[in-house]
């Protein structure tokens, strides 16, 4: 069985105004007293008012499932002790008012130097899907591969709509945001590990991005550990959700692994369709039209069976068929986040956002 594991970011709101509350380390240091929770599962990130957790290495979408639920209300529950809550969402709903402080960190402060209005506005939070890989050369024949499906993911994943108190028009504007640094949106094509390592290192030695972490492509090999990275999901609003996109993820880089040992040959994505892809995928979600690797267009919902059908032999050999399909089908009849943001705003404006998204983040 294929190891993965999950990371997800979240916001700290104030519960009355609902705006952001710079309270992570705070938070962090009360939920890490927890006994149920375990060293450098909760993390600190950029900006003060958001917190990540980590997995545990996992091998069922059971586990990571529980581990979600388990840390969401560790966190939670620490906001609560600080007069905060915890939001997942990819964005704030509201306008603040001061800027958020960035995390006093070596690498964050050196971040704001080189960047400062990116990294004011970086209040964006993702999930990342760890998928264990047997050796890099392995990783890049996956990369490669998957580069094409990524914007169909994002489609799918959709969950940051409102910037600043107003719709933006997309379904993702975490994915927009994320695209303004050095290296980001989706990963080119590699020859090889060779390739990759020297074309990784040619970027750090021009000194535009300090360390590999600042590699924001939407999927990448971790340097920490043993698997390929997929970082283009917003975080969902519900634990559920959440394992059912690492039950996409590990069945794309299976069926990955299986096309690189059988030989077949990558598909020709070219840099200019897969970046119009995501593009469209930010804007719309799941409410337009998608376009598949090698650039053919069709409706969204298709987009997504077409989707299942290539991981399909994956998906069973996981023993993940039922459970991800019954909760990919939910996602087609529901929508996705941002379009239950949206519904939230039109029925209760944008306290009925935060109130929705509050209730919302601590449920399995």
């Amino acid at each position: 069985m294929t190891t993965v594991g999950v990371e997800e970011e979240y916001l700290l709101v104030e519960p009355a105004s609902g705006r952001l509350a710079a309270r992570a380390e705070k938070v962090r240091a009360a939920a890490g007293l927890e006994p149920f929770v375990a060293p450098r599962e909760i993390q600190p990130e950029l900006l003060q008012a958001q917190i990540e957790v980590a997995t545990p290495v996992c091998e069922s979408l059971d586990e990571v499932g529980g581990h979600l639920l388990r840390l969401r209300h560790a966190v939670a529950g620490a906001a609560e002790a600080h007069g905060c809550r915890l939001v997942a969402s990819g964005t704030p709903p509201l306008r603040q008012a001061l800027p958020v402080p960035v995390t006093d960190q070596a690498r964050y402060r050196a971040m704001q130097q080189q960047a400062p209005q990116l990294v004011a506005e970086q209040m964006v939070n993702g999930m990342h899907v760890h998928v264990a890989i047997p050796s890099r050369q392995v990783g890049v024949q996956v990369l490669n591969r998957i580069r094409g499906w990524l914007s169909v993911l994002t489609a799918m994943a959709a969950n940051s709509p409102l910037w600043e108190g107003h719709d933006t028009g997309f379904a993702s504007w975490r994915t927009v945001v994320f695209d303004r640094w050095p290296v980001s949106g989706v990963p080119p094509c590699f020859t090889d590990e060779t390739d990759y390592d020297l074309r990784v290192q040619r970027l750090l030695s021009t000194g535009v991005i300090g360390d590999t972490g600042q590699l924001y492509w939407q999927a990448r090999m971790s340097e920490t550990y043993p698997t390929v990275e997929v970082r283009c999901l917003d975080v969902q609003l519900r634990t559920d959700e959440a394992a059912m996109f690492a039950g996409l993820v590990r069945a794309l880089v299976d069926t990955a692994r299986e096309e690189a040992a059988a030989g077949r040959e990558a598909p020709d994505s070219p840099p200019e369709l897969v970046d119009v892809a995501m593009w469209q995928a930010a804007r719309y979600g799941l409410s337009g039209d998608l376009i598949l690797p090698g650039g053919e267009r069709c409706r969204a919902g298709d987009a997504v069976y077409r989707l299942l059908a290539h991981i399909g032999p994956a998906l069973d050999a996981a023993g993940d068929t039922r459970e991800v399909t019954s909760l990919v089908h939910r996602l087609l009849q529901q929508g996705t986040g941002a379009d239950r943001q949206r519904q939230a705003l039109a029925d209760g404006g944008l306290d009925g956002v935060i109130d929705m998204l509050v209730e919302t983040s601590g449920m399995p």
